[in-house]
């Protein structure tokens, strides 16, 4: 498989029918959701769009990462979360729909601000002399069309055949999540003589990024006196990011298979981090009925 028909071809595929499948799981109702909890989707909110890219930021600085892999770990700060996060907020008994309508509205604000941020990320790590370019109106028409537009779709096919709908949904959410892993792995494949650099070059920035706000997601949310489940889902929400969307970034709308090299990290390491912070959220459960019973 050539660099080209992966990038150009096969990662916008895939995540147009990623982003229909999310479609196919809202409805109208759950961006008025949105309104009856303010608050979680607030804090949700604070910990994606802001959180979340300043502490790649400073990670990159305090790494002194290359430039490249720099701006590769800003992109994936800025991807919303995706059907991975629902997945693992299901699991760990958290908040779902408070994590699919956080999805859902920064997934809408994402194709504005990925291309304004990266732009800048890149003119702070890269200079006037960037090898590569990102046009802002350009790259925020194709990630309308990559994503928002197959979300509206979606929400059109379950409004007018939900059976069907729900069928689809089911089968497109572990499509999702299974073709993440097939091109991760197919990435590692082509490079297994190289993943050793990568991981060297991104490995810790990446493994301290998702590990980091993970939890400060999670703590955030409790010091504003939220509930276990909506902590729980504003954690997953800001940890695990959409690691398809930040591959295309990467690798189609910019074409840097080096900045890619984040996107690939992080997506192996949020499998393992995610399932360990699963285990704690767990563990937090087994402990609150005690005090409770403990309290009476």
């Amino acid at each position: 498989m050539s660099p080209d028909l992966l990038t150009k071809v096969i990662l916008p595929a895939a995540l147009f029918l990623i982003m229909f499948g999310m479609g196919l799981s809202l409805r109208l109702a759950d961006f008025k959701s949105v309104l009856q909890a303010p608050k979680a989707v607030g804090i949700g909110l604070i910990g994606q769009m802001l959180l979340l890219p300043v502490v790649a930021f400073f990670i990159a600085v305090s790494l002194n990462l290359s430039p490249e892999i720099a701006v590769g770990l800003m992109i994936i700060a800025l991807a919303p979360g995706g059907a991975t996060s629902n997945l693992f907020t299901y699991l760990s008994k958290g908040d779902v729909s408070l994590s699919i309508s956080l999805t859902a509205v920064v997934s809408l604000i994402t194709p504005f601000t990925i291309p304004l941020v990266t732009a800048w990320s890149m003119l702070y790590f890269m200079g006037d002399a960037a090898v590569f370019s990102l046009p802002l109106l350009k790259t925020i028409v194709q990630l309308l069309v990559i994503t928002v537009i197959p979300v509206a779709l979606g929400m059109l096919v379950l409004s007018r055949w939900p059976n069907a709908a729900a069928k689809i949904e089911n089968l497109l959410k572990w499509f999702s999540i299974l073709f993440l892993l097939l091109i991760i792995t197919l990435i590692v494949l082509k490079n297994a003589d190289n993943m050793a650099n990568f991981f060297a070059q991104a490995g810790l920035a990446t493994l301290l990024l998702n590990t980091l706000v993970l939890i400060l997601g999670y703590q955030m949310a409790k010091l504003s006196r939220l509930s276990h489940p909506q902590a729980v889902s504003i954690g997953f929400e800001v940890g695990i990011q959409n690691g398809t969307l930040a591959l295309v970034v990467a690798g189609t709308l910019i074409g840097s298979e080096v900045m890619m090299i984040p996107a690939v990290t992080y997506s192996l390491l949020m499998f393992v981090s995610g399932a360990a912070f699963s285990a704690f959220v767990w563990q937090k459960l087994d402990i609150l009925p005690a005090l409770k019973d403990g309290d009476s």
